[in-house]
């Protein structure tokens, strides 16, 4: 790992959960992975800050399922509802194992669906993927 922002894509960390959401960051720090990392507490927060261009592109959604107003599954339908936010890239980070909840999100086009619980060394293996991640594939600018 190094100190340098790959596509200087920005985390839009989507968490409910103050434990979870510190322990995400920290391990962005411990890795060092210096990219800009907004935490919104709810979906709707999220879609405003998209919205408003405080997220912009290119960026990694991080998006819990399970949270207070607005779901990850509802704000992926409004995601993939708005043609300016349509081709945002996401991964849900949840703790539902339901496979109702993984096909609904894969119907919505994410990119991947992890377990929190399935992340054996806490949050580090996620920030591993993600460093692989943006490294290797192309992010849009638009």
């Amino acid at each position: 790992m190094s100190d340098t922002n790959y596509n200087h894509a920005t985390i839009l960390l989507v968490e409910d959960d103050d434990i979870d959401a510190m322990s995400v960051m920290r391990a962005f720090n411990k890795l060092r992975i210096a990219n800009p990392i907004v935490r919104a507490k709810d979906g709707m927060i999220a879609l405003e800050l998209l919205r408003n261009g405080t997220v912009t592109k290119p960026y990694i959604m991080l998006l819990d399922l399970n949270m207070p107003r607005m779901g990850g599954l509802e704000v992926l339908t409004e995601l993939r509802k708005d043609e300016n936010l349509k081709n945002s890239i996401v991964f849900v980070l949840t703790t539902s194992k339901d496979d109702e909840d993984k096909l609904a999100a894969y119907d919505q086009n994410i990119a991947g669906y992890i377990v929190k619980e399935k992340l054996q060394h806490g949050f580090d293996e996620l920030v591993k993927l993600l460093d692989h991640y943006w490294r290797l594939v192309e992010l849009p600018e638009k």
